[in-house]
């Protein structure tokens, strides 16, 4: 477990989890259920999941989130941690940095960019500058794709939307899907460094998102779903891909990621 309270910054939260869920074409049943594989080029680059099914449960209690709990906290170190990077970098660049608001959510809730549901898996709405998250999403990702889990894989799934926000700010999100999200790897790589030096991470914890990130690997995806990997219908990059990109900007250096 990282010690996420060397971080003094904190981001803005709003905890959703106890409202009751938004529905919009699934309809309100017990359980909704849809799968997404491929988005074609040119398809929503602040999906950095779309690609995984998951089973929402919209029965589940949720009055346990009436007030703040740790993951809360936690999210709110992670996106403060993020928000101190940026504002250096965008500062270097006599550029105006925006804060982004983080959403936690369960089953689904309203953003500007239409519903947010579970199903699309984490993701950023550049309408109004906020990731959306719904941390039961995790669970999908451990149990049915093999990757270890833990806090600092979810810590690198919210500093890669982050980085979306970031390149929203800097004019970067690109035609081609995969560049963007191969970039916005990068920018989490950039962000685990900048707190490395802090005793944030125990030692070899940073494995955790090296893992979650060849975990969203499209091929990973599409050989785990499908049984077969057609490289023509990738939108985030392979597994190699993403962990090289998250590496390059682990080392530091904000050139690696083409800033």
């Amino acid at each position: 477990m990282a010690r996420w309270d060397k971080i003094i910054s904190r981001g803005n939260v709003d905890d959703r989890r106890s409202a009751l869920p938004v529905f919009g074409g699934l309809g309100i049943g017990g359980v909704a259920i849809l799968l997404v594989f491929n988005l074609p080029t040119g398809g929503n680059p602040e999906d950095i999941l779309s690609q995984i099914p998951v089973t929402i449960d919209s029965t589940e209690n949720t009055e346990q989130f009436t007030s703040t709990d740790e993951y809360e906290v936690f999210a709110s170190a992670v996106l403060g941690s993020n928000n101190e990077l940026w504002q250096k970098v965008f500062n270097d660049k006599n550029k105006k940095y925006i804060e982004p608001t983080l959403v936690l959510f369960r089953v689904s809730t309203s953003s500007s960019c239409g519903l947010a549901t579970s199903q699309v898996g984490p993701h950023y709405c550049p309408l109004d500058n906020t990731i959306y998250l719904d941390e039961t999403f995790f669970d999908e990702l451990t149990e049915r794709f093999g990757a270890r889990g833990g806090d600092v894989a979810e810590a690198y799934v919210i500093a890669h939307e982050v980085g979306h926000h970031v390149q929203n700010l800097l004019g970067l999100i690109d035609s081609n899907t995969i560049e963007t999200e191969l970039q916005a790897d990068c920018f989490a790589g950039l962000w685990a460094n900048s707190i490395k030096d802090d005793d944030v991470f125990e030692q070899n914890e940073i494995i955790e998102a090296i893992d979650a990130a060849a975990a969203v690997g499209d091929d990973r995806i599409q050989e785990k779903v499908t049984g077969q990997v057609n490289p023509e219908t990738w939108t985030h990059g392979s597994s190699q891909q993403r962990t090289s990109t998250f590496n390059s900007g682990y080392n530091g250096d904000t050139n690696n990621c083409g800033l």
